[in-house]
């Protein structure tokens, strides 16, 4: 039997469709914060969220104030959190060495880790405050060593949520702004009177912030895309259709446009599953959300074999892939096209989105078959140089270079090559604008 589907999400023209609309939106908004500056800001600021503050900018006492505001078990479980994160972050850094060598006699090559200088995170914050986000982005940025980073989130319920600003300040944000959507991300990246631009953005969003990023990427860098939040869990016999529900549903309530995918080998399970999404979204609280998510984009999809689940999951490169098989490590093997990984029972996408020390930041709209999340090298540029220590190593590498260049009819490259070797191989009468000479055979 071929793979089949036993539910499908919206056709591919109407996504393509509505991507159109959201394309158009963020031009707009993004043209007129580069033309009026903070004006255009606080228009859709108050357009969109209702919120037009003094300044969007948050100052000590209004920080201090969001984490007195805190209870204690709330703020022990905000710093638990961030020290996963920060553990995990550290020891993806150290993981990235700087190297130098002598490739040949006098001839030096090396590469530097040198972090980004100015970093915009964005936090989302519009149906739920995404606490955990100021963790993924500004605390790696920070352990990084990122100099300036910028945290923006929108405001919740008519002012910046307490938790959201006590994160980002405990994880190491310079500036916190209660800013939130394309006009926040604009802002960052365009600057304004009152918010100088940064060199980077970073940070998940809907996907009028998401199509912000890529729109503005080349201006500043990005992270990846990071869109709308995904979901595809593997299961066979050995699963149950309470759990496939509960992680389908778990990140089916992020936003109406989650997409959310169940793919098993077993039509039963396929079947069940189905109907306990149904008899869960009954008493969901966040059902509104989710079952519109799960109405327009998802999917289960019944295979007849571990390789065929396999090919279909590379295929659909999802950002969450939750294995509950038999034997999980068997897709940790071949698996080629995810952003992270959960697997077994015992795990699960909520785990590394809140607390378990990855991060959450991870690609979307099938960006896994060409990038991994956000991580730690995100925010390094990797800087090579090279050293030439000895006259002849110069002069070995400049005759060759100087053939090669005229090769390519780049005369003046190859005159670059010649004057070493006049200079460093006592080679005066070497021609200007003229290969050098071949070594007889």
């Amino acid at each position: 039997m071929a793979i089949r589907y036993l539910k499908q999400g919206r056709d591919a023209a109407a996504v393509v469709e509505a991507d159109a609309k959201v394309r158009a939106v963020v031009e707009s908004i993004i043209r007129d914060v580069e033309q009026e500056g903070e004006a255009a800001v606080r228009r859709y600021s108050r357009q969109f969220d209702q919120w037009d503050p003094a300044d969007f900018k948050l100052s000590p006492q209004q920080i201090e104030g969001a984490i007195s505001s805190l209870s204690r078990q709330e703020l022990s479980d905000i710093r638990y959190a961030q020290e996963q994160i920060r553990n995990f972050a550290r020891i993806q850094r150290e993981s990235m060495r700087d190297v130098e060598v002598e490739t040949q006699d006098g001839v030096i090559l090396g590469h530097k880790h040198i972090p980004v200088s100015a970093v915009g995170c964005y936090v989302p914050g519009g149906h739920y405050p995404m606490i955990a986000s100021a963790h993924m982005s500004v605390l790696t940025a920070k352990v990084a060593g990122v100099k300036r980073i910028v945290a923006t989130a929108p405001p919740f319920n008519g002012k910046p949520h307490p938790a959201m600003v006590a994160a980002m300040h405990f994880a190491g944000a310079d500036e916190i702004l209660a800013l939130g959507g394309v006009q926040a991300v604009a802002a960052m990246a365009v600057g304004t009177e009152s918010i100088e631009a940064v060199d980077m953005l970073v940070g998940p969003g809907n996907m009028f912030v998401a199509e912000a990023k890529r729109q503005l990427f080349g201006r500043v860098g990005i992270d990846l895309f990071a869109g709308p939040t995904e979901t595809l869990v593997i299961a066979d016999d050995t699963s149950d259709a309470e759990m496939c529900a509960v992680d389908i549903l778990g990140q089916a309530e992020h936003g109406p446009t989650s997409p959310a995918a169940l793919l098993t080998t077993s039509e039963t399970l396929a079947r069940a599953t189905l109907k306990e999404i149904d008899r869960q979204l009954e008493r969901l609280p966040t059902a509104d959300i989710a079952r519109i998510a799960w109405r327009d984009y998802g999917q289960v999809i019944v295979c007849d074999t571990l390789d065929e689940m396999r090919l279909k999951a590379d295929e659909l490169a999802f950002e969450h892939v939750q294995v509950m098989t038999q034997d999980p490590q068997w897709f940790l093997d071949r698996l080629q096209n995810f952003g992270a990984l959960f697997l077994g029972p015992r795990t699960n996408v909520s785990y590394g989105d809140k607390v378990i020390g990855t991060n959450h930041t991870l690609p979307t709209k099938r960006a896994a078959r060409y990038t991994g999340g956000l991580w730690v090298g995100k925010f390094l540029k990797t800087c090579t140089y090279q050293r030439v220590d000895t006259d002849e190593a110069s002069v070995r590498l400049g005759e060759i270079c100087s053939r090669l260049c005229h090769m390519e009819n780049f005369v003046a490259h190859g005159e670059q090559a010649n004057l070493r070797v006049r200079r460093y191989g006592g080679n005066p009468d070497l021609p200007w604008y003229q290969p050098a000479p071949a070594p007889a055979d």
